[in-house]
């Protein structure tokens, strides 16, 4: 079995890719209300700052910043996809692992994280967020894509509204 290690370094910033196990389903945008109060009720007892957020149809991508001292990424995720999953239908289909453990199969087991390192890392990555319903195709320009943060940006001035992600997309990115 492969050792995962994760950086366990208190405090900080951190991007993340958070993915369906099925990755041709549309369920995160179909349940989006769904995923927003299961991740507003894990923030109220689990806090943490939402740096960037975007909700495509089969995965996540989000930059979160922790309170000092804290490190426990992984307990909000699995509070959030378990919350999630408890609100919604069954419709997946099973694997046998996932049937031996009592799990929904809705979620990959595992998810990406990179600590951000440094300003430079950080913008990157918040660009990345932003920029990826473009990459998708899913959109011909980022503001119009619904389910993300980049809205929130453009009205605290941090982009401008017709921003099209012609940045430099160079680098690992967990997808």
């Amino acid at each position: 079995m492969a050792n995962y290690r994760r950086d366990r370094t208190p405090g900080g910033t951190w991007f993340f890719t958070v993915t369906l196990a099925n990755r041709k389903s549309d369920l995160l945008i179909k349940e989006i209300e769904g995923l927003r109060e299961a991740v507003r009720i894990v923030r109220h007892d689990w806090p943490f700052h939402i740096d960037a957020w975007v909700v495509l149809p089969d995965h996540i991508h989000a930059v979160w910043t922790l309170p000092d001292g804290d490190r426990n990424f992984s307990t909000r995720w699995r509070l959030i996809k378990s919350r999630f999953s408890h609100g919604v239908p069954r419709m997946e289909r099973l694997s046998s692992s996932h049937s031996s453990k009592g799990e929904r199969g809705i979620w990959q087991r595992r998810f990406w994280e990179h600590r951000i390192r440094d300003e430079n890392d950080y913008q990157r990555h918040i660009d990345y967020v932003h920029v990826n319903p473009l990459k998708h195709g899913y959109v011909k320009q980022v503001i119009e894509w619904p389910f993300s943060t980049f809205s929130r940006c453009v009205e605290q001035g941090i982009y401008p509204p017709d921003w099209a992600g012609e940045v430099e997309l160079n680098g690992k990115f967990g997808e």
